[in-house]
Order: C-alpha cells, then structure tokens, then sequence
C-alpha cells in the first residue's frame, strides 16, 4: 500500500510539472502572436497586416513600389499622392480623392473605388481588374495601357473612358479598349 501512495504521490508531480510546462508553453505562444501583432511581420516590402487610413490626410505621399494590399482608404485624401507600382488590390477606396494622384502600373484587382474622385489621375498600365467603381469620377484621367476587365462602369463613365483610352497594358497584355468594351 505505501508503494502504492509513492507511486501516486510521484505520478501527482510529473503531471502537475507537465501542466506547469503546459500552462508556459501557452503564455509563450500567446506572447509571441501578440508580439507578431503588435510589430508585425520583419518588413522587407510586404505589407504585414492591413491598416485603416479612414478620414486621413495623405496628401503628396510616396507610396510608391509598397504592398498596401487590403487597407482601408475611405474618405482619405490621397490627392497628388504617388501610387506608382503599388500593390493595392483588396484596398478600399471608398470616396477617396485621388485627384492627380500617380497610380501609374498599380494593381487595383477587386479593390472598392465607389464614389472615389480620379479627376486628372494617372492609371497608366494599371491593373483594375474586378474593381468596383460605381460612380467614380475618372474626369480628364490618363488610361494608357490600363486594364478595366470586368469592371462595371456607369455607362456615361464607359462611354467618356472610351473617347480617351488607348494602349495595351503591359502585366496582362491585354487592350484598354477591348477592357471596356469600346466600340
């Protein structure tokens, strides 16, 4: 019977050690995705986690060549902001002003432009693919080598991006006028 006790009592501390082992092994794993979190993945030109510009004056900014997939633009002010070579698809650009803004061979794949203002923009060779821009005005924008494939346009807008657009996008090999279905 006491052997029996002894065996007990030492099983009884093996496994209050492996629960004590078990109860750090969580708190690290807890510490290191908060840690993640809060500094996010080591930076070397992709975007970690998205972030949410909403309301922000961005005017003049130099994003260029930078992954901001998946942000959150709406309401920004983004106007002469270069743009170039970015990756913005996922973005939301919700009623962002994008007036003179530099987005020449951006990708745009699926992001929200609704209601944003592109006045005198330059989307030369980007890439719109599947992005929405329900009444968004692209007044006097350079669309050279841009790609619209499945983008669906006010018919107005259509009709105004067709009188101005030429060219072959460079990434997709595909013709602007062929994207948005000119006549």
């Amino acid at each position: 019977m006491i052997k029996i006790q002894q065996a007990l009592r030492g099983s009884w501390a093996a496994i209050r050690h492996l629960a004590q082992a078990r109860r750090l092994w969580q708190i690290v794993t807890i510490l290191i995705v908060v840690l993640g979190l809060t500094f996010g993945a080591v930076n070397d030109g992709q975007a970690a986690y998205a972030t949410n510009f909403d309301r922000k004056n961005l005017r003049q900014q130099d994003f260029s060549g930078q992954d901001l997939t998946d942000n959150d633009y709406t309401r920004a002010d983004l106007t002469e902001a270069d743009l170039s070579h970015t990756n913005l698809q996922g973005v939301r650009l919700f009623t962002t002003h994008l007036d003179r803004a530099n987005l020449e061979g951006a990708n745009l794949r699926g992001a929200t432009l609704d209601g944003a203002t592109l006045i005198k923009a330059n989307l030369k060779d980007a890439v719109l693919e599947g992005a929405y821009v329900i009444s968004a005005n692209f007044r006097d924008a350079n669309v050279e080598g841009a790609d619209f494939t499945d983008v669906l346009f006010d018919p107005r807008v259509n009709n105004m991006l067709c009188e101005v657009a030429s060219g072959t996008n460079p990434v997709t090999g595909r013709d602007t006028r062929e994207t948005l279905y000119c006549p």
